[in-house]
């Protein structure tokens, strides 16, 4: 690939807008992947969330979990977690516990191999360290702008 710039004038270039150019241009991708198998980001998360569990969630542990992601909120995240039930791939109990169905497994399995062909994607021509590096660069712009990220 070709960089927009020489190093010299790399080093001079604006954080902000490459990291908002990058973000947006992953989360764009990501988002059409996503919708071309007939799911939206945050259907995902709700899914990768209830798979992933070592015990049973509750809608409420999930919703708290997920509505700090890009800015989603828990109404957002409400809805979208009824969605996933209206598609049938959870089910909730009255306690609000959240339980993937067959579709569900089947589903969260296809998605989950179409998000591991977008992080090779990503990554391509990428070392881990240099992943590595860009993540606590990032983590140390934030820190250093007063700024609060989901593990904060």
């Amino acid at each position: 690939m070709q960089y927009s710039h020489s190093d010299a004038e790399l080093i001079q270039q604006p954080i902000g807008y490459w990291s908002w150019a990058a973000y947006k241009a992953v989360v764009t991708r990501t988002r059409a992947a996503l919708a071309g198998i007939g799911t939206t980001q945050p259907q995902w998360w709700v899914l990768a969330q209830v798979a992933r569990a070592d015990t049973v969630t509750t809608r409420d542990e999930v919703s708290r979990v997920l509505s700090g992601y890009l800015d989603t909120g828990p109404e957002a995240m409400d809805s979208e977690i009824d969605e996933t039930l209206a598609q049938g791939w959870l089910t909730e109990d009255a306690e609000g516990r959240l339980r993937l169905t067959a579709d569900g497994r089947t589903f969260y399995d296809r998605a989950a191999a179409l998000q591991g062909e977008l992080w090779a994607e990503r990554h391509a021509g990428i070392s881990d360290e240099e992943y590595l590096t860009t993540v606590k660069v990032l983590q140390r712009f934030i820190h250093n702008t007063g700024g609060h990220a989901w593990h904060h």
